[in-house]
């Protein structure tokens, strides 16, 4: 623990009551090792405690010694966790959780083996969404996601991006985009958003020219709106090849933009190369990447981004996170939550890396966090409890973060801690 020696009323004085103690804690993930002599990738505390004073935490060390600096009867907010676990906030870096409508029969017409891509060209998937988009209010879609958001926090979920692209046009773009808005000010849960105009082509036009619409139209206005903070497309065979991929995120750039890339989920095209070429955020699904996509992604230090979700729910073969994490990428996990892929839960998520693509549960806990986090450019801390990070903590009803891949039937998160205070218990 930081910071020289001070008496307990000192340091609770300092604090004007806006402290939050969690102490007791048999293994307290701090984030990612700083040892690399470690036998796993997090920093863990055994018989620790955490201090954290206006939303950040300030102290983190021995349960004996941050209670002694820190009385837990001092603390405006005081948690016993009585020798569970505690992890960082779990940050979800891949969703499209805005929408209206509902497409579980699709589900069945999958089960019954019709092709994604089928569903696609017969008018379904994602172009049924935007109709259902389209046709609901504004209100629908903020309750829509605030509602989405409520499940996804009672998961341990505190950060989460979410992405527009269930809109084809400039004012339905927008209107998400603002739905996105008003649900980050709503409700705890902190939203990154993403603007994704080119996620489908709409069924009256062709792909060339609503590229041009999205560059000359779409992008000037999400710009002047200045809600989203990434611009993302689905470089996809039959969707936006890497030309036209390229037109829209450098266009994306333009104007403030960073680049994001759903890349080689259903064939190699190469978009994973073009999010190396442009230095973006992330890379993600990337089921069919190769080995050179595998080394250009890490040499541009773009994060991959795996969502086992949806090759769960589409039935297809899982991305190879051994590949990556072998050549030093900083893997993050996400669920990919949409219409498509109906999972809020980063705790199943981490449960598919581990079981089908081979991570350990260490490995899917830091992609699930500190990894999750640097996909959106964050490096305030998010996804750690490091003195200094936003105070976004899970206390699980369990001795170890092993549990989270471990135990899929219920959630094994007990309380949550956002930016300092208990959001749900």
């Amino acid at each position: 623990m930081s910071g020289p020696a001070e008496d307990a009323d000192s340091r609770t004085d300092s604090a004007n009551g806006d402290t939050c103690v969690v102490y007791g804690i048999d293994e307290l993930v701090v984030g990612p090792s700083r040892n690399e002599s470690d036998d796993t990738p997090l920093e863990i505390r055994e018989d620790a405690a955490l201090v954290a004073v206006d939303g950040e935490v300030i102290a983190v060390g021995s349960s004996e010694d941050v209670t002694r600096e820190y009385p837990p009867e001092n603390a405006e907010t005081a948690i016993d966790a009585d020798g569970r676990a505690v992890v960082p906030g779990f940050v979800d870096p891949h969703t499209h959780a805005v929408f209206a409508g509902d497409r579980s029969d699709e589900f069945e017409a999958k089960l019954r083996g019709k092709e994604y891509q089928e569903i696609l060209a017969e008018g379904g998937g994602i172009l049924r969404t935007v109709r259902a988009v389209r046709e609901a209010s504004d209100d629908q879609l903020v309750a829509n996601l605030t509602g989405h958001l409520e499940t996804m926090l009672a998961h341990g979920t505190t950060t989460v991006e979410v992405k527009s692209g269930y809109g084809l046009d400039t004012e339905t773009e927008l209107r998400q985009l603002e739905a996105i808005d008003r649900a980050d000010a709503a409700q705890p849960v902190d939203l990154v958003a993403t603007f994704m105009g080119a996620h489908a082509v709409p069924n009256d036009r062709e792909a060339e020219g609503y590229v041009d619409e999205v560059v000359e139209e779409q992008l000037p206005a999400i710009a002047n709106q200045g809600i989203a903070t990434f611009c993302d497309v689905f470089c996809e065979e039959g969707v936006f090849d890497v030309a036209q991929s390229r037109r829209v995120l450098e266009a994306g750039l333009e104007h403030g933009l960073t680049p994001k890339v759903h890349a080689e989920e259903f064939v190699r095209l190469g978009g994973a190369e073009l999010a190396a070429e442009l230095g973006a955020a992330s890379a993600d699904h990337l089921l069919h990447a190769n080995e050179d996509d595998v080394e250009a992604l890490v040499e541009n230090g773009v994060v991959p981004v795996l969502l086992p979700g949806t090759a769960f729910g589409l039935g297809e073969a899982y991305a190879d996170a051994r590949a990556f994490l072998e050549a030093g990428a900083p893997v993050a996990l996400a669920t990919d939550f949409n219409p498509n892929c109906h999972s809020r839960s980063m705790e199943f998520t981490q449960t598919l890396g581990a079981v089908e693509m081979g991570m350990t549960p260490a490995e899917a806990l830091l992609a699930s966090t500190h990894s999750a986090a640097l996909a959106l450019d964050l490096e305030d801390g998010t996804g750690t409890l490091r003195e200094g990070a936003p105070a976004d903590a899970v206390v699980l009803e369990a001795p170890s973060f092993a549990h989270l891949a471990y135990r899929f039937d219920t959630t094994a998160v007990d309380v949550v801690v956002k930016a300092g205070e208990v959001v749900v218990e």
